[in-house]
């Protein structure tokens, strides 16, 4: 029996520039094709428009718990739609003071502000009082869809 080693020095196996290459670019373009169909941009705009909806409605909350306990709105409420002020603001003037709902924290610890609120003195949210007494709270600065607004 007569063993026949191949020992040809072109016979090593492994692969070449060219098919690592072609698997990288494949890879880099199913990245991009994932990437782009979630969108993490438009995913973390809709999380800050849900966090802004609950927001409003904790606002509203508040607001008609003090108006059940008062039996009358905060006394700067009034029926045009302004921003509200900051409860650390140096200054409320031309904002809805609401400090009435955090004074020692009965209805709310603080008032809750818009995740991208850039202004010291608002928390990027409005409200207002109809006539008939309807309170409206809304959130204008929203990143998906039209303004986010509650009334009741």
């Amino acid at each position: 029996m007569i063993l026949r080693f191949n020992l040809n020095k072109n016979s090593q196996s492994g692969f070449t520039l060219l098919e690592i290459l072609l698997v990288v670019a494949a890879i880099g373009i199913l990245a991009g094709i994932v990437i782009f169909a979630i969108n993490p941009a438009k995913q973390l705009g809709a999380t800050r428009d849900a966090q802004r909806k609950v927001d409003i409605n904790t606002i509203l909350n508040a607001t008609y718990q003090y108006i059940i306990d008062n039996n009358g709105l905060p006394p700067s409420i009034t029926s045009s739609s302004t921003e509200i002020c900051r409860t650390s603001a140096v200054s409320c003037s031309g904002y809805i003071d609401l400090s009435v709902l955090t004074n020692l924290e009965k209805y709310l610890i603080s008032l809750p502000i818009d995740p991208q609120n850039t202004s010291t003195n608002g928390t990027g949210y409005f409200i207002k009082a109809t006539a008939n007494g309807r309170i409206t709270v809304d959130a204008p600065d929203n990143e998906t869809d039209g303004d986010i607004t509650v009334t009741r």
